[in-house]
């Protein structure tokens, strides 16, 4: 199994890339949100010239927000930059989208979207829809200046399609060269989702397998030290934010569809809603992804309880992690990425390196 690493996005510290590849990590993820981070596009790019070996993409670029050959072509010029280990990763982007108001795709507008970028990653021909009003039918499309290193298309862009229900996970297995989920909690919670992703495949006549069609999942990892507590403040510092951003997304399911939140956030849940409802609603949209997978704010350090920290993050031991991640590497999950708190990113970059990488 590989371990990668998924990056808020940030000019300033290409840095973190060049030790993650030193350290071993096989791929970063850039992460893509214009009203929270850098711009992934141009820290890929700094990130490519300062690397040889580490696989980078997006992790994951967001339909809603750039037309597909806007994305086909920032891809490809990265690719050009890092030829043979550069990838896309793509979903309908729930923070990037309801951080500005905006809801992510429908599913429909997502599959018609995959079906306009998939071709192009491969520089073929593809049909675009209208994006003005007044515009009428489609109209075929392709770069049609992808020699003299402008963009790299001879060597494979693979297309990673992100997928956390089942009809996007079919998509992936439609339309993709590998999935992206969220953390199975287990071999059998892997296996559902990987019915899901066939289920897509089958109905488009891509014949898939396990062993040559990656999924990756998104996490984060705290090795703990003997005798520690999943609730320390140590492990709140390197996980913390992922457990808080996972509350924020059942908050805006809640909010926007009435979807009921998980169980192990019942013993938070009416509080949370009760601070949340402090704010106005016309700019409330601002304020649910304050510190989104960087930081934890003062007011909700108080939601991090063990069972919240636990459900979205990888926590224990070194040898209860890497009989977890071996169970799920059986199971057929190629990689997990982590997106450790901003603060202390160094340090889990080190410990996960250190205790895991080259375990599993």
């Amino acid at each position: 199994m590989d371990i990668g690493l998924c990056i808020a996005s940030h000019i300033g510290d290409i840095d973190y890339v060049v030790r993650a590849e030193a350290l071993g990590y096989s791929h970063a993820w850039f992460a893509d949100s214009q009203m929270l981070w850098s711009d992934c596009y141009a820290t890929l790019a700094l990130a490519a010239v300062r690397t040889e070996r580490i696989r980078l993409g997006t992790g994951v670029a967001v339909s809603g927000t750039r037309p597909a050959p806007v994305h086909a072509a920032g891809i490809a010029t990265i690719n050009a930059l890092a030829p043979g280990r550069t990838f896309c990763g793509i979903g309908a982007g729930n923070t990037a989208m309801r951080v500005m108001g905006q809801p992510p795709q429908r599913i429909a507008e997502f599959e018609a979207y995959l079906e306009t970028l998939a071709p192009l990653l491969r520089g073929e021909e593809a049909l675009m829809g209208p994006l003005t009003r007044g515009a009428r039918g489609t109209a075929p499309i392709r770069h049609i200046m992808p020699d003299r290193g402008f963009v790299n298309f001879v060597d494979p862009i693979p297309l990673h399609v992100s997928g956390f229900g089942p009809r996007s996970l079919a998509l992936a297995g439609r339309y993709g060269d590998g999935a992206v989920m969220g953390l199975p909690y287990n071999a059998g919670m892997f296996e559902a989702r990987w019915q899901q992703i066939e289920s897509g495949a089958r109905e488009a006549g891509r014949p898939i397998s396990r062993e040559t069609f990656p999924t990756t999942a998104l996490t984060t990892i705290v090795v703990l030290d003997e005798g520690e507590a999943v609730d320390s403040p140590r492990v709140k510092s390197e996980c913390g934010a992922m457990a808080m951003a996972s509350v924020h997304y059942a908050y805006d399911q809640w909010r926007n569809f009435g979807h009921q939140p998980p169980g192990v956030y019942r013993g938070i849940w009416q509080a949370y809603t009760e601070l949340l409802e402090q704010y106005p609603e016309d700019r409330r949209h601002q304020r649910i992804h304050a510190g989104h997978n960087c930081w934890v704010l003062p007011e909700e350090e108080q939601f991090l309880t063990p069972e919240v920290l636990t459900s979205s993050a990888m926590i224990g031991t070194r040898d209860a992690l890497l009989s977890r991640l071996r169970e799920l590497e059986r199971a057929g999950l190629s990689q997990v990425m982590i997106l450790p708190n901003f603060d202390t990113r160094y340090a889990v970059l080190e410990r996960v390196a250190r205790d895991l990488i080259g375990q599993v």
